[in-house]
Parts: structure tokens; C-alpha cells; sequence
């Protein structure tokens, strides 16, 4: 099988090739500057790995949640390539994604979503499997969500916020923690991958991105 995938939910822009369970990536810190390099770099891992859109099984991208036009992009371009390959698609959750690539077992997952707040999720590895204990959600971190027990790694920029003030909100259930963690291509295109695998796909048109926020922007007065 061979999956195309795309990641711009941070400030980094990601893109991966997975073909028959090895995956090859390119990713580079590009701030807002996602559309402008996103193609460019797309053509660089098919080229490298000898595959034309044509030949793909299937497009992944990051769903969300994150930049708000980020993630619209991962999207948008997964969407036009798919509909020119005629191939389906997989939308894979970027707090998912930090999970999965953090190679642990038990990982609350956060990004920081501006505005005061994070998106955090929290995932438990069983038998292979990914396990959701906490799903997606916007919150401040002053109310983030109640985990059961301990031995929890941290991952993702929603670490980063405050001083830190996620770790020392969980800080008794914490073995680790890595701020610097971001969203990666070629962990959309492992999970993406199983998702196909299950028949999970969808027709391009009907991919959507995972916002959880309508309200991207403070009024002048809530600044």
C-alpha cells in the first residue's frame, strides 16, 4: 500500500510517502508559509521515493485540531490531489499523530491553541491498539480534564504554555514530558494506513477538517 501524507496543523509543514509499512519524510519549520512550499515539498518525497500521484492507494492528512488555516490546508490539498488520483482519503487527528510518534504507551497529547487555551487529548496504547481516554477537546489549563492514574507522558507545545503550567497541573501522574513534540507526516501516514486498512477511507469530497474552535481571534477589548 502506498499513502501520500500531509501535516500543517503547526507552524511546521510535514509530508510523508508510507509505502508498504516504511515511511520517508520531509518536514521543515516554514511559520505561515505552508502554501507556498507544501507543493514543492509533496513533489520532492514522490520523486524521491519513484511514485507518481497516480500510483498512490490513498491521501492522509491531519485533520486537526490546531492553526486554524493550517489545518484547512492539509485538507484542501489532500482533497485536490485525491480528486485527481482518484483515490479516497483519511483524515487522522493530530493529537492522535503526537501520540503514536511519541512511542510511549500513555500520553496526554496538547497544542497550544492560543487565546489562553490548549487542545489536549489523552491516548493508552493496548495490545497495539490506540485506546482514546480522553478525546479531543479545547479547554484553559486550568481545567483540563481529570486522568485516571499515573505513569502519563507528555508531548506536544501545550506543555510549553504558561511556564509549564500543564505539567504542574498534572504533575503527580507525569513520567516525562517533551514540549517540543510536533505533529509529524509520517505518524499521519502509519495511522492513515490503518484506517485504510480497515476501509475507513472516504471519498475526497467528503473530508473535513477537525476545528473544535468557531471563535479564531479575541475582540480588541478581550485582549
Amino acid at each position: 500500500m502506498k499513502i501520500l501524507a500531509v501535516e500543517t496543523s503547526t507552524e511546521y509543514c510535514s509530508v510523508a510517502l508510507w509505502q508498504d509499512g516504511v515511511a520517508s519524510e520531509h518536514c521543515e519549520l516554514v511559520g505561515q508559509k505552508h502554501s507556498e512550499l507544501l507543493l514543492a515539498m509533496l513533489d520532492k518525497v514522490l520523486k524521491a521515493g519513484n511514485i507518481a500521484i497516480s500510483q498512490l492507494d490513498g491521501i492522509a492528512f491531519g485533520k486537526g485540531p490546531g492553526s486554524f488555516t493550517g489545518v484547512r490546508i492539509a485538507c484542501g490539498v489532500a482533497q485536490g490531489l485525491a480528486l485527481g488520483a482518484n483515490v479516497q482519503v483519511v483524515g487522522v487527528g493530530t493529537l492522535h499523530a503526537l501520540a503514536h510518534a511519541s512511542a510511549r504507551d500513555k500520553v496526554i497529547a496538547a497544542l497550544d491553541a492560543r487565546m489562553g487555551e490548549i487542545y489536549l487529548a489523552a491516548y493508552e496504547k493496548i495490545d497495539g491498539t490506540w485506546r482514546e481516554v480522553i478525546a479531543p477537546c479545547l479547554c484553559k489549563i486550568e481545567n483540563a480534564p481529570v486522568l485516571p492514574d499515573d505513569g502519563w507522558f507528555g508531548c506536544g507545545s501545550g506543555f510549553a504554555v504558561n511556564d509549564a503550567a500543564l505539567s504542574v497541573q498534572y504533575a503527580r501522574q507525569l513520567s516525562a514530558v517533551d514540549a517540543n513534540a510536533v505533529p509529524l507526516a509520517s505518524a499521519i501516514a502509519q495511522l492513515g494506513a490503518i484506517e485504510f486498512a480497515k476501509g475507513n477511507a472516504v471519498d475526497a469530497a467528503l473530508a473535513l477538517p477537525l476545528y473544535l474552535r468557531d471563535k479564531v481571534a479575541l475582540k480588541t477589548s478581550e485582549r
